[in-house]
């Protein structure tokens, strides 16, 4: 069975939390009120994944990373075997848009993922007028899936769209493997 280290990484207050929490099945008690994330949280479950005819368990560690810097130094421990990962940030905040360019820099072209290991997540907050229309992305970000998460309106398309991301993650993971094989059967 294939485990999917997945980093949770965006700017600050982008709901990084909220989603992770959503994803895992976590009913953690938050309250309305903000508390940022210290450093990292690890939240481990099962997904199903339905691909090509299997119906196939994977176990998911979903890393929820802070989006304060003053843990910049940690990063490199975060992203030690990695799988995947998933950029969220909120629309709605223009600072935000530019701030994901520092994250896909240091997150996923630090480690040369494949853009199929990679997920933008445009995440609305509750009440804030959803527009999902063209984002203006740099872009190399534009290579990358995109999509927009409204927990309140659209929650299972959000998690249908994670598990179609999870598929990927595990394709290219056991890709990976098959090469490594290869090379010392080779």
């Amino acid at each position: 069975m294939f485990k999917a280290k997945i980093l949770l990484v965006g700017p600050n207050e982008s709901g990084k939390t909220v989603l992770a929490n959503f994803l895992s099945d976590t009913t953690e008690n938050v309250g309305g009120e903000y508390r940022p994330t210290q450093g990292v949280r690890i939240l481990e479950f099962e997904s199903h994944l339905d691909s090509s005819g299997d119906n196939n368990t994977y176990e998911v560690e979903l890393w929820d990373c802070s989006g304060d810097f003053k843990f910049e130094s940690c990063w490199p421990a975060l992203m030690k075997d990695s799988s995947g990962v998933v950029i969220l940030f909120n629309p709605d905040i223009p600072s935000h848009l530019k701030e994901i360019e520092t994250w896909h820099s240091m997150f996923i072209s630090s480690q040369g993922l494949q853009d199929n290991q990679c997920l933008l997540i445009a995440h609305h907050k509750p009440g804030s007028g959803v527009e999902e229309g063209r984002l203006p992305l740099a872009s190399h970000l534009n290579r990358l899936p995109l999509i927009h998460s409204n927990l309140e309106e659209e929650p299972e398309d959000v998690r249908q769209a994670f598990c179609r991301y999870l598929g990927n993650v595990v394709k290219a993971m056991s890709e990976n493997q098959e090469r490594e094989e290869m090379s010392i059967i080779a």
